[in-house]
């Protein structure tokens, strides 16, 4: 049976060509303040549109919906080129050395990862500043909707757990994925005003503002400065940063449940009250650190705690402070929890959550038989049994996220990079943090004097933990192609 390119090629022309038509809103901006870079804008928008309404055309009337197999690709490749496309502006512009350091800075973007090659980002035209921020707010509402409505059909590391909260019970949400993705949409768009009103107030430029709250809710981390959030040194802006976080990295079904007068799942959801406790717990750690190194004491070590905890955790990226500089129990604290992660259906990257739970479950579950044999002991996830396909698929993800992480620092390794910035370039790159540990990557440096191969290396993990593993590295498997 031969693969039907054509749905995907559908698809993609229309993202594409949406991507090239959003590249004009830099561009004005560009225009609007004088700064010739408009023109580069308004290139890469008219060859990037000009590609996806070309695939469009020659695809259209294509009516056969989408099989699982060309779900797969079809996800994969939108990321792939839709990053390609991305790059052009960075590319153009000159602002850096190589289409390499252009597709790394695009497809951190897009996968919301924050890690990033450009420096003296102060003195960058607006056009780029904002144009990142698009990047990461594109990218923070796709995988909302992809989480929401495409990896739970494909059974992916346990996300059909959330299949039947969606759509396959009485009470459904809404009926048609569309409509949820339509008022999640809303819902982010909502968000992203809040947050730009609160850090207007706070004292930011209407620039600053403006991408930050893109890349606040997207948890993605980009900052139109090198010191990231600590170029402000403002208690109210981290405190704001924190606070929309911290809503970015819940379940955005929940939100649109509450939008449906169902407020109880929001304060009842079993990931949701574990996300809260991990969140109290860490902060209070890192705020004990501080301390005991005299660092930091009172309110402005538990703010500089809270911003940074916050920031890791939910693999935003944004940094207030050299946390990595305080001490070696810090350096394993903030590598531990970069791979936890936020909620599933969040913007949030890492293991996620409920994976956690899932795991505790089953192995409560097998300590329980043990202990009680004529016994019966159910896992359940919010109140629900969790079936045998969910704990493999869970199983199987942190067995793949694992390996992929050790394959992923070992290829860094044999590329001469030292073994503090291998190991937790490769830990950010797969959770999607953004800022890794040590001097070259950590949260006061960045990714700019890493060879061409790592930047490769760390692009392609950045992909495959961003699309939840099993979506792309599935295509590598031969049986994948002879089904």
């Amino acid at each position: 049976m031969l693969f039907d390119i054509r749905p995907i090629a559908l698809v993609i022309g229309v993202l594409v060509a949406l991507l090239g038509a959003t590249m004009l809103v830099p561009a004005f901006v560009d225009l609007a303040l004088g700064n010739a870079d408009w023109q580069i804008f308004l290139l890469s928008s008219f060859v990037t549109s000009g590609f996806g309404l070309g695939l469009f055309l020659a695809t259209r009337g294509t009516t056969k919906q989408l099989s699982t197999r060309q779900a797969f690709v079809m996800t994969t490749l939108v990321w792939i080129l839709l990053s390609a496309f991305g790059a052009l502006p960075f590319y153009w512009s000159g602002l850096v050395p190589s289409y390499t350091d252009a597709y790394f800075e695009s497809i951190s973007g897009l996968t919301t990862t924050g890690a990033t090659v450009l420096t003296g980002l102060g003195d960058m035209p607006p056009g780029i500043l904002l144009w990142r921020g698009i990047l990461q707010w594109l990218g923070g509402l796709g995988i909302i909707v992809m989480a929401v409505s495409v990896l739970p059909m494909l059974q992916i590391g346990g996300m059909q757990l959330f299949k039947a909260e969606a759509f396959e019970t009485p009470e459904k949400i809404l009926p048609r994925a569309t409509q949820i993705s339509g008022f999640i949409t809303l819902i982010f768009l909502t968000l992203t005003v809040l947050c730009m009103l609160a850090y207007l107030a706070a004292g930011m430029n209407i620039l600053d503002a403006v991408v930050h709250s893109m890349t606040t809710v997207a948890t993605g981390g980009f900052s139109n400065h090198d010191d990231s959030l600590g170029h402000f040194n403002s208690a109210r802006i981290d405190m704001i940063a924190t606070l929309f976080m911290i809503i970015g990295s819940l379940p955005f079904l929940l939100y649109v449940q509450a939008l449906q007068n169902q407020f109880k799942p929001l304060f009842t959801d079993a990931q949701v009250k574990l996300f809260f406790v991990l969140l109290a717990v860490f902060i209070g750690f890192a705020w004990t650190i501080e301390y005991q190194l005299g660092i930091r004491s009172g309110w402005e070590g538990l703010r500089y705690a809270m911003v940074n905890v916050t920031s890791i955790l939910t693999g935003t990226g944004y940094a207030t402070t050299a946390y990595d500089g305080w001490g070696p129990v810090s350096i394993a604290f903030f590598f531990f929890i970069m791979f936890i992660g936020g909620c599933a259906g969040s913007t949030s990257c890492g293991i996620k959550v409920f994976r956690f739970q899932v795991l505790f479950q089953n192995v409560r579950q097998h300590v329980l038989r043990i202990l009680y044999p004529s016994g019966v002991f159910i896992a359940r996830f919010n109140g629900r049994p969790i079936g045998d396909d969910v704990v493999s698929a869970v199983m199987s993800f942190f067995f793949l996220y694992m390996m992929t992480f050790a394959i992923s620092a070992t290829a860094l390794s044999l590329c001469g990079v030292d073994p503090l910035t291998a190991l937790s370039g490769a830990g950010s790159a797969i959770s999607n943090v953004g800022p890794g540990l040590g001097a070259i990557i950590g949260p006061a440096g960045n990714y700019q004097s890493l060879g061409d191969l790592p930047k490769w290396i760390l692009a392609v993990t950045m992909l495959i933990g961003r699309l939840e593993l099993f979506t792309v590295l599935v295509l590598l498997s031969p049986r994948f192609w002879r089904a």
